[in-house]
């Protein structure tokens, strides 16, 4: 049997993470929380996870500063990643996108939507 894969949730909103969690491991999958930029590149390091649900708008670090450190990283330059943020502006959008991220949601957000999205990701990313 495979082992379920690891997401990174960074996101410093405790009812978005618990969310996130319950969503996600009902659907099969194991999760890390992080609630900082800077903690999220510390799990990154410690847990090598198979993909990272990013906030943009965090403490210490900001999802877009996050998101240039893995690319800038060898270990996690192909991790996917799928921006979740309240911030919809067309430069946070493309400037999420030029920096490398996978997919971009906006909250509120449809969870199974994130779902889908996610499984697809992981599915290419082994592809």
């Amino acid at each position: 049997m495979t082992p379920a894969p690891l997401v990174l949730i960074a996101d410093d909103e405790p009812l978005m993470t618990e969310l996130l969690e319950f969503r996600l491991s009902a659907r099969g999958y194991d999760t890390v929380v992080a609630h900082d930029g800077r903690e999220a590149l510390a799990k990154l390091d410690e847990t090598n996870p198979a993909a990272v649900v990013l906030d943009m708008m965090m403490p210490v670090h900001d999802g877009f500063e996050v998101l240039r450190r893995m690319r800038a990283s060898t270990q996690h330059a192909a991790t996917p990643v799928i921006m979740l943020t309240a911030r919809r502006g067309e430069a946070d959008v493309v400037g999420a996108l030029e920096l490398g991220a996978d997919d971009y949601l906006v909250k509120p957000f449809l969870p199974e939507e994130l779902l889908v999205r996610l499984s697809r990701l992981l599915a290419g990313k082994k592809a």
